[in-house]
């Protein structure tokens, strides 16, 4: 049977949540309620990670064994207080309403709806068509280990000193690391895109542990794949502090670069990052303060383009 649904009061809001003790996470028997104190303990630091960003819910109605679902229109139903952002998508012609999370009672709805993952967009609803982040995603190959990812980060790291950009590192929640750099609002996705592009190009130039081989097929799985297509329109990854969907509750956690080497990222999961929070705060808190220009990225592009590069 169901067991009976609980009233969450959080930020002046009442959100009913049901089936409060189905499983969601059954390595642990952690259960909704449990994914629920969760995100009340991470609660601002993730809205300022999702604020004001179109986002996708990735959604497990049976919990992280069931079928994922992945919303990107509000469902009906929505509670009249949740604030929403219109999106056009030209390949279909049509516009859809996506939540756009501006306080702690929406991701507490989205809970109840099932989601496990918040995957926001790069850019925010005011400024839809231009990025204010960019990401940089290290995705291992099949036969990849972590270790190899950690001494990729370590070049990267590198060339962003030398670029004289500041990186927001967190592991992505799966195998890999993602670095986030915080950009003023001035260019489209496509240039953001080829920023990218010349970025992940320089780094495998200093490295032969990087891909930056589009298709699956031409990539050595030993290598990591530096994913700069995350930087596309409508390509989305794991909020810092977002859940994934792994039965054993990993976390998507920001962490430090001298941590890099020494940490594991299964570590991390709904039990032990609010305690890690509070005891050593968000380290994403500060990235507003450190926007970079892309111009010397583009220029990078432009070369690259001249040498032919793929």
């Amino acid at each position: 049977m169901a067991s009976p649904a609980v009233e969450i009061e959080v930020g002046g809001r009442t959100v009913r949540v049901s089936n409060p003790d189905r499983v969601y996470f059954p390595d642990h028997g952690w259960t909704k309620l449990d994914l629920v104190e969760y995100y009340l303990a991470v609660g601002e630091p993730l809205v300022n990670a999702l604020y004001e960003r179109p986002c996708m819910l990735h959604r497990f109605p049976k919990g992280v064994d069931g079928e994922k679902v992945h919303q990107k229109k509000v469902p009906n139903g929505a509670p009249p207080w949740l604030e929403t952002v219109s999106i056009h998508f030209p390949r279909f012609d049509r516009d859809v309403d996506e939540v756009c999370v501006t306080e702690v009672a929406a991701v507490i709805w989205a809970v109840q709806m099932s989601t496990v993952e918040f995957h926001p967009w790069n850019s925010r609803r005011g400024h839809v068509e231009q990025p204010d982040e960019w990401r940089i995603d290290l995705d291992p190959g099949d036969a990849c280990d972590f270790a190899t990812v950690q001494r990729v980060s370590h070049v990267v790291h590198e060339v962003l000193d030398e670029l004289g950009a500041t990186g927001f590192p967190k592991t992505s929640g799966g195998s890999g690391l993602h670095v986030y750099v915080r950009i003023p609002p001035d260019h489209g996705f496509d240039d953001v895109r080829r920023a990218a592009l010349a970025f992940a190009h320089e780094v495998e130039r200093r490295t032969d542990e990087v891909t930056t081989a589009w298709w699956r097929k031409d990539r050595d799985p030993s290598q990591v794949f530096v994913d700069y297509n995350q930087n596309a329109r409508d390509h989305t990854i794991a909020a810092a502090y977002s859940v994934r969907g792994f039965a054993d509750g990993r976390v998507s956690t920001p962490v430090e670069w001298h941590e890099i080497d020494d940490l594991d990222p299964h570590d991390f999961t709904i039990a032990t990052v609010p305690e890690r929070l509070a005891r050593i705060g968000d380290l994403h808190a500060s990235i507003d303060d450190a926007p970079f220009d892309l111009a010397p990225l583009l220029e990078w592009a432009d070369r690259d383009d001249a040498d032919g590069s793929p």
